[in-house]
């Protein structure tokens, strides 16, 4: 079958995709920057195309010869119109696909009973669906809960707040009843629906072997890491008063997590047996065994993909800035050569933020990642996604990776609030004649906005000469340190 893949990039679609290819498909991935998919490990066995699901022209050339389309993008975290964008989206989509000839589309909507007054997500997440279905071309459409799995939004909000407070002040919406699935059961039913032509225009919900409360999933996640956590529940916490709540706890922002929250009022749960009769193979695991699988990822430094790999997640829905064409630009460079090669250099620099810090004065960089959080902003908490590789479109604690050159250079994207853009940029370049050592190229840019952004860049430029001065300095010792053999052991 010949398969396209929209939202290639994100938790789902980042997974799926290498389903497909090892089920023997011939996958197309439309993605908005083809360099979003630089470093998967199957970018080079897909066909990838440009394109966006709010520019219609581009939807044709990406679905001319498709037999089978994968919907899954969504607008949330993109602002308070993300529900019309995502059905304006749907609605061209949907067209696009009748007339290049496809012949099924197959999406990945929420749960909700539509007799209940759904959440404007949930109600998003119901219309796109209907949308999609307006132009003729048979959808399957199936509707999750709670998707547990390593890097998911949802799953990371259980496990921060289950982390990090040990007695949680609870609104009424952590008692709501949640039917919750495992990332790989999700994956297996939107594999397994291209085999099973029954399931074409088709409604299917989806869910685990359990159901229960938010409350239950958290203290249940609590549990299997061997923590107490105690529920107090209170009347007064709205879902915006909550969505600030998470927002400083955990590393999801307020605007994800509010619509989030504000779809927990309404019970998802399964209530038909459709995807029983029609995907006997798959066989959905339980809550605690779907956290199991995603402790073991975790623990094990294997997340695949994550929340914060779509753009959205910063609320970004442009794409990255490319610096060559930027004018008015402040920077600050420092150069070092180190007395180690490249690829130790480089080493030393892919695995900068998360665990590994920033190498001088780290409390600095956690007091300007609690600032940010305060004011709005995605602060410190999102870590990295693996603590050695990066690729672009990546979150660092609150930069992104905009460009990447596998031992040679890392540019970063400042996502914390700033007045104006700033990026970060590492080369590492070898010098000629052996021996002769590596320089280290470090590169702060500002473009200030305003006023307010030339005074911030200057007053802060008397810190940074301590914290990128001996960040460099650092990254070249580390370097050299390497370099040296490993002490003999005495037999």
């Amino acid at each position: 079958m010949r398969i396209l893949v929209t939202g290639a990039n994100g938790y789902v679609g980042g997974r799926l995709v290498p389903q497909l290819l090892a089920r023997g498909h011939a996958v197309r991935c439309m993605v908005r920057s083809a360099a979003r998919l630089q470093g998967r490990a199957w970018a080079e066995h897909v066909e990838i195309v440009t394109g966006d699901v709010l520019t219609p022209a581009s939807l044709g050339p990406a679905l001319t010869g498709i037999d089978v389309a994968y919907y899954l993008v969504h607008s949330l975290g993109a602002g308070r119109d993300f529900h019309d964008h995502d059905v304006r989206a749907a609605r061209a989509f949907g067209e696009a696909a009748r007339v290049a000839g496809v012949r099924r589309i197959i999406y990945l909507g929420g749960l909700g009973d539509a007799g209940d007054a759904l959440s404007e997500h949930l109600r998003s997440r119901h219309d796109t669906g209907a949308a999609l279905r307006e132009a003729g071309v048979p959808v399957t459409e199936f509707r999750a809960a709670v998707i547990v799995g390593s890097g998911s939004v949802s799953f990371e909000m259980i496990r921060y707040l289950a982390e990090r407070v040990p007695v949680m002040i609870c609104p009424s919406w952590v008692y709501t009843r949640i039917q919750p699935i495992a990332i790989r059961d999700v994956i297996h039913y939107l594999a397994e629906a291209i085999d099973t032509p029954a399931s074409a225009g088709q409604t299917i919900e989806i869910g685990g072997s359990d159901v229960l409360t938010y409350g239950e999933m958290m203290t249940g996640y609590a549990r299997l890491r061997g923590l107490r956590r105690w529920l107090v529940p209170v009347p007064f916490l709205t879902p915006r008063l909550s969505s600030y709540w998470v927002h400083l706890v955990t590393p999801i922002p307020a605007d994800i997590a509010r619509p989030l929250i504000d779809g927990l009022r309404n019970e998802v749960v399964v209530r038909d047996d459709t995807a029983r009769r029609l995907f006997p193979r798959v066989v959905p695991v339980s809550y605690a065994e779907a956290v199991r699988r995603a402790l073991v990822r975790l623990d094990g430094a294997n997340v695949e993909t994550a929340w914060s790999d779509a753009l959205t997640s910063s609320g970004l829905v442009t794409e990255p800035v490319v610096l060559t064409t930027l004018e008015g630009l402040t920077l600050e460079r420092r150069q070092l050569t180190a007395r180690a090669t490249p690829d130790r250099v480089y080493e030393v620099v892919s695995a900068l933020g998360g665990a590994t810090g920033w190498l001088r004065l780290n409390w600095a960089w956690q007091l300007r990642g609690l600032a940010d959080r305060l004011v709005g902003g995605v602060g410190m908490r999102r870590g990295r996604r693996d603590p050695r590789e990066l690729r672009i479109g990546d979150a660092v604690d609150f930069w992104r990776v905009e460009a990447v050159e596998p031992g040679r250079l890392v540019r970063l994207r400042a996502e914390m609030k700033v007045p104006g853009r700033a990026w970060l940029e590492f080369q590492v370049k070898a010098e000629s004649g052996p021996g002769a050592g590596t320089t280290i190229v470090q590169t702060a840019y500002f473009a200030p906005k305003g006023l307010l952004g030339v005074l911030y860049w200057y007053s802060l430029y008397p810190i940074h000469g301590l914290i990128f001065g001996g960040m460099i300095r650092e990254i070249a010792r580390r370097a050299e340190a390497s370099m040296e053999p490993a002490p003999a052991t005495a037999r």
